[in-house]
């Protein structure tokens, strides 16, 4: 018997798999990944020698107006240690910048300042200008254009109209934009609701290039890329994460260029091949990504790539925060699966409605896969209108599994499917 330890929220729960079910336990080499230096000192020496761009204290000589676009709550972008890097490094060149660091939501609601306080530490909070991000604020955000796609593009006012744009994020495979990190601190961390709501519509979401670990064609990726450049961010500073949201890599200077870099190094470290099961455990590697169900599909999206036609799929997600949004829940309750996606299919790009991309992702993955859902905070009878089937540990969901599909039944783990990027 092994026993494997599947994150969730901010602890493990064991899953028991007899060896001759196992098939394969699947994880990213970065969680092994020993980086040799501490983390401070891997970022330290990112600022030190960017990629594609001078130093950032450099950029920052005679700008006055500075904004600073981090993450969210829903991320673990590292800001108590990168932020305080960052901020040294832009007033060693302008020691008298006035610095607005401006928070990416995307659509997501606000970050309280009990999260900000967490994230960022007291100091930061109590000294620095902190603004967040509102979506659905239209004053907020000034129009440049349209993107690629024929998007309109709506921007936050404060990133269109500052002297140096910086923004800090952190890089892993992504279910739909290929990979985190770089143009997504723009698009969708601060743009306007209708702008996210047309990058993410069911056509976007349909392309064939849309999908993990593929960036060359894929259209949301190309519009993100253009929003990026159109407000001219002029330098990042993304970091890879290892098992335990330790800096194992940074990457900084060029929006494309080190944004690459880093997609080159999680792609070599993140990379498995794919091994096919009937059953397939997973989950959203914890929190923060696993607070509610909303940014679960993630993972299974992952799972999806190494599930036996008609495989049963285990999620672990704690949804400690609930479903994750109004919108997401009306849409993933609304029916069947067919019911769900031929509805979102006659959503022009231009009048799709927030959050629908996740429900899109889910009824692909369950016309064809059943989904065990565990989790201890969300209700087991929302779950089942969900179209998944409740359990609250692993243990008791591969019981549920073995029921469909037979006790010789061959098991796959992805203890975090959300760091893996599973390839044929």
């Amino acid at each position: 018997m092994r026993e494997i330890h599947i994150p969730y929220c901010r602890e493990t729960l064991p899953l028991h798999v007899e060896e001759k079910n196992l098939s394969a336990v699947l994880t990213a080499r970065m969680h092994e990944y020993d980086p040799g230096q501490p983390e401070a000192a891997i970022v330290q020496e990112a600022l030190e020698h960017p990629i594609g761009t001078p130093r950032l204290r450099e950029l920052a000589k005679g700008k006055k107006k500075v904004v600073l676009v981090t993450s969210d709550h829903t991320r673990a972008v590292p800001s108590k240690l990168t932020l305080p890097l960052l901020l040294a490094e832009i007033r060693a060149g302008q020691p008298d910048a006035d610095i607005t660091i401006l928070i990416a939501t995307g659509l997501h609601r606000p970050t309280t300042e009990e999260e900000q306080r967490r994230m960022f530490g007291d100091q930061i909070v109590d000294q620095e200008h902190i603004a967040v991000n509102n979506a659905f604020c239209e004053a907020d955000f000034v129009d440049l254009g349209t993107l690629p796609s024929g998007a309109g593009f709506y921007v936050n006012r404060l990133a269109a109209e500052c002297d140096l744009l910086v923004t800090e994020g952190f890089i892993e495979p992504h279910f739909f934009a290929g990979f985190s990190g770089g143009r997504k601190s723009i698009l969708p961390g601060i743009c306007a609701e209708k702008t996210v709501n047309e990058n993410h519509s069911f056509k976007a979401i349909s392309s064939p290039w849309a999908k993990t670990g593929v960036l060359e064609h894929n259209p949301i990726h190309e519009d993100m890329i253009a929003a990026a450049r159109r407000v001219n961010v002029q330098f990042i500073l993304n970091v890879a994460l290892g098992e335990k949201k330790n800096v194992v890599a940074a990457f900084a200077g060029d929006l494309e260029e080190a944004h690459a870099a880093g997609v080159a190094f999680i792609r070599e470290q993140s990379q498995c091949p794919v091994v096919k099961g009937d059953i397939v455990v997973t989950s959203n590697g914890g929190y923060p990504l696993d607070q509610n169900l909303y940014q679960s599909p993630k993972a299974v999206a992952t799972a999806e790539a190494c599930c036996a036609e008609s495989g049963v799929i285990i999620m672990c997600c704690s949804c400690i925060d609930g479903m994750g949004g109004t919108n997401f829940e009306k849409l993933i309750t609304l029916g069947t699966p067919e019911e769900i996606e031929a509805y979102l299919s006659q959503i022009p790009p231009d009048k799709t409605i927030p959050e629908q991309w996740c429900p899109q992702i889910y009824a692909r993955i369950l016309k064809k896969h059943k989904v065990i859902l565990v989790t201890t905070y969300l209700d087991h009878e929302l779950v089942r209108k969900a179209n998944m089937i409740p359990a609250s540990t692993p243990d008791e969901a591969l019981a549920i599994a073995y029921e469909m599909k037979g006790p010789d039944a061959k098991v796959v783990v992805i203890p975090d499917g959300v760091a893996v990027l599973a390839v044929s």
